[in-house]
């Protein structure tokens, strides 16, 4: 009996304590629990449906923060780089009230729960997850249902160059987040108000340089089936060429500096001039060919091109230059095998002049006329009565003087080659290019 009244005293302090108190906070539930609550296992969600399903669209937006950008492949035409890849919307059915923070960290296994936005890249020729030490995945919720998606990607993206001022060029690459299934009824991009692109500090690149503006814009995709959002950014990259100035440029340039030596040497020497001219020949389509094996096989005639051909066509020219010197100077054996023909000749006629008539009263044999020696042009200024050795000494003057007169044309006419390469190339396409970005 005195058991019975001392429990229902207790009964009632607690019924009085609670009626006197009735403001007072309930227990939040058990993480379990409450993302079982949240993740629609007992609040009925859906990950199959969109936000505001025959609502308004939903807004997705997005920005990337880059790790790394490189691999510029010009045969291939794309370059690889490494981003974290980050989206944010609303969905109202995850807003939560049970916990007083203002996000939650879920496990990336919670994705598959929930609805996300089927964004695709509209130029990638190749992508990778990152999966070490688990997946590189982000998954926060906020109380107002916003949602953070970030993962970290490394894409292969399309990228088409102009490489008709290769190695002097400058490139934009493009990189396209579209919405594969969604109309824009649906779903929209938009990049983020600020910092929408972000690139790591100690980024660098081998043969380029990034460029700090960044140009985002939209590309809207019509097809058959509707009409898709799409968000574009364009990466400026402007290449260094010191590699190719120490790699082509120079040597080409010391190559036909090479061939010009040959004018040094005796004409008389004719293995040194030959030997030197073939293999300043054969280097430069050596390196003309090696240049173009790292580029793709375009039609239109690049920087490196015109360069290379013009190196070749001034070692191909020292060559023949070697063939009219040594031309020349074998003139003087030609020109005495002409003047012994015309003796002889001569001879033939005053011979035919003396012989006297036959019985018959026959006609002599004439021979056709000769043409003096003056008529043929390279002997026309030699005077007459001129010896073997004064006339061997005019035609090897004559090859001397073509040796001199290279000396000074070949040198002057690369330097003003130069002059117009450098010109066209360093200063007037570039503010081209510049005024066109």
């Amino acid at each position: 009996m005195l058991l019975q009244i001392f429990y229902n005293f207790r009964l009632g302090s607690v019924i009085c304590k609670e009626m006197k108190f009735p403001n007072r906070a309930a227990k939040p539930p058990s993480p379990s629990d409450f993302l079982d609550k949240l993740m629609g296992r007992t609040s009925g969600y859906d990950a199959r449906i969109r936000p505001d399903f025959k609502g308004p669209p939903v807004n997705v937006t997005c920005n990337i923060f880059i790790n790394s950008f490189g691999s510029i492949t010009e045969t291939t035409m794309d370059y690889r780089l490494n981003v974290f890849l980050r989206q944010q919307w609303n969905d109202p059915r995850l807003a939560y009230k049970e916990y007083p923070d203002d996000s939650l960290d879920l496990d990336p296994s919670m994705l598959d729960s929930i609805w996300k936005p089927d964004l695709f890249f509209a130029n990638e020729k190749g992508a990778n997850f990152h999966e070490v030490t688990t997946d590189n995945k982000l998954l926060r919720i906020f109380q107002n249902g916003n949602v953070l998606y970030s993962i970290r990607l490394t894409l292969t993206l399309s990228c088409p160059m102009d490489l008709k001022n290769f190695p002097m060029d400058s490139q934009t690459c493009t990189m396209q987040l579209e919405s594969f299934g969604y109309t824009m009824n649906d779903l929209i991009f938009e990049w983020l108000d600020v910092g929408a692109v972000q690139v790591a500090d100690d980024l660098m690149l081998p043969q380029f340089v990034l460029r700090e503006e960044k140009d985002l814009g939209y590309c809207t995709k019509h097809y058959n089936t509707g009409k898709f959002t799409c968000i574009e950014v364009k990466f400026h990259l402007e290449r260094q060429m010191g590699y190719y100035l120490i790699q082509m440029y120079i040597p080409s340039l010391l190559t036909v500096i090479l061939s010009w030596v040959s004018f040094w040497i005796n004409m008389d020497a004719a293995p040194a001039r030959v030997g030197l001219g073939i293999t300043t020949v054969l280097t430069m389509t050596t390196q003309s060919s090696g240049s173009r094996a790292s580029l793709p096989k375009v039609s239109y005639v690049k920087a490196i091109d015109i360069w290379m051909a013009v190196c070749l066509l001034f070692v191909f020219a020292a060559l023949l230059e070697y063939a009219a010197v040594n031309f020349v100077s074998r003139q003087h054996k030609e020109f005495f095998k002409r003047r012994k023909k015309l003796k002889e000749q001569q001879r033939q006629r005053t011979v035919s002049a003396t012989r006297p008539l036959g019985p018959s009263g026959g006609c002599h044999l004439l021979f056709p006329a000769v043409p003096e020696m003056d008529s043929t042009p390279v002997f026309a200024d030699l005077p007459p009565g001129l010896g073997f050795y004064d006339i061997r000494r005019r035609f090897v003057e004559r090859a001397k003087r073509i040796d001199t007169i290279a000396r000074a044309v070949f040198p002057m006419s690369f330097l003003v080659f130069n002059i117009l390469y450098w010109l066209t190339y360093k200063v007037l396409r570039q503010e081209d290019i510049r005024a066109a970005l």
